[in-house]
């Protein structure tokens, strides 16, 4: 439990000064892509926490929301239409009731 927490903690320490950005054109992909990673990474804690962590779920989840995060994003961009609105929307759902059973299990601990 403590590499995870570990790994953001340094992921969002690189990020935080790193003098990289992102141009405005790639803002929501980009937007997409790191509520897709964070839905995986809080799913993967919560799985946890329920001892039903399985690795090739985790990384398979991990990818194929952000891809289907991208690819939903392309093309609500080629139609004209801001599609990203829908994923942001899933996925910060989803990261808030993860979040939710996660406070949970430990008030009850």
């Amino acid at each position: 439990m403590t590499l995870p927490i570990i790994g953001l903690a340094l992921g969002l320490l690189i990020g935080i000064l790193s003098p990289i950005s992102i141009p405005p054109a790639y803002a929501k992909y980009m937007s997409v892509a790191l509520l897709a990673s964070l839905d995986s990474v809080f799913g993967g804690l919560r799985s946890a926490l329920d001892d039903k962590f399985d690795n090739m779920i985790f990384i398979t989840g991990f990818f194929s929301n952000a891809l289907l995060a991208a690819l939903l994003v392309l093309v609500g961009d080629k139609l004209g239409l801001d599609l990203y609105f829908v994923a942001l929307l899933a996925f910060g759902m989803r990261i808030f009731q993860n979040l939710a059973i996660i406070r949970r299990h430990f008030i009850k601990r």
